[in-house]
């Protein structure tokens, strides 16, 4: 008997991303476990094209919390979960000097964010 997988967190797929996976977690590692606002901030902060796409992604992961669950406060998230996953390569010949060639490959990236709400600390 098939179990039912409990829900748990609000997710966000960027698929197909043209940035290699390698460069993407350099940055994803500073952001996860971080709350919501935290989080935006840093990668609000850093120049690289890879935090310019796990902004967009982690933006996209709040915004449908708050739209699935109107009670939910934007302070109160946190991230969750954030993998950085290789998508398919894009194999190109490139030409070489006395008549060799090589495979250029060019790497891309699967973002996935799960953001949830934190556990209420009351006494």
């Amino acid at each position: 008997m098939a179990r039912k997988k409990e829900k748990t967190g609000y997710r966000a797929k960027a698929n197909y991303l043209f940035i290699s996976p390698r460069k993407v977690r350099r940055i994803a590692d500073h952001v996860r476990r971080k709350p919501y606002t935290e989080a935006l901030g840093i990668l609000e902060s850093l120049p690289h094209k890879g935090a310019r796409l796990l902004h967009k992604a982690v933006r996209s992961a709040g915004a449908n919390a708050l739209y699935q669950n109107q009670d939910l406060d934007e302070d109160m998230l946190y991230i969750k979960e954030l993998l950085v996953d290789e998508g398919p390569r894009f194999r190109r010949l490139w030409i070489r000097g006395r008549g060799r060639a090589d495979i250029l490959r060019k790497r891309m990236s699967h973002i996935t964010v799960v953001v949830d709400e934190m556990a209420k600390t009351g006494a």
